[in-house]
């Protein structure tokens, strides 16, 4: 874990919220120069607190109107079932999440696709062919009340 100080809280924050500015940009709403904002942004970068770069996109105006979460029960008795699960979500472009979960299920997925027929087909033809999947129960959203990509900053020094 990294520490983080005013300045990168707020390279942090500026950055989360538009990802395509420049050092200026940048280095404007750090209150700094931009050579040691463009510092702070390597360090970010080496320690692996920036991941990667992304545009985040309307899955709606792309025709992608269906999105579920759908929570997916394994055989445990099943060899490789586990692997052959993970790879599968790894793999799929439909798939957008996978977690392991605690409670009921042993995963949850977030699964965008067109319509209803093309989820349907991603059950068929993928999920259900898995030897090791033994329930998928399905939550279609109705809308998004919140999507959010950026994470809360913990508390640090003022």
């Amino acid at each position: 874990m990294i520490v983080l100080d005013r300045v990168m809280r707020r390279i942090i924050d500026s950055l989360q919220r538009e990802g395509r500015q420049s050092v200026q940009q940048l280095a404007q709403a750090a209150g700094m120069s931009a050579t040691p904002v463009w510092r702070r942004v390597k360090e970010l970068e080496r320690a692996g607190v920036i991941r990667r770069e992304v545009v985040l996109m309307d899955r709606e105006k792309l025709g992608l109107a269906i999105c579920v979460w759908a929570h997916v029960s394994l055989v445990r008795h099943t060899d490789g079932a586990v692997e052959d699960f993970e790879r599968l979500a790894l793999t799929s472009p439909e798939i957008m999440e996978c977690a392991s979960i605690t409670g009921e299920a042993d995963y949850v997925i977030k699964v965008v696709v067109p319509d209803m027929k093309a989820y349907d087909r991603f059950l068929q033809e993928r999920l259900f062919k898995l030897k090791g999947v033994s329930s998928i129960r399905t939550n279609v959203v109705l809308r998004e009340v919140k999507y959010e990509t950026a994470l809360p900053l913990p508390p640090g020094p003022a």
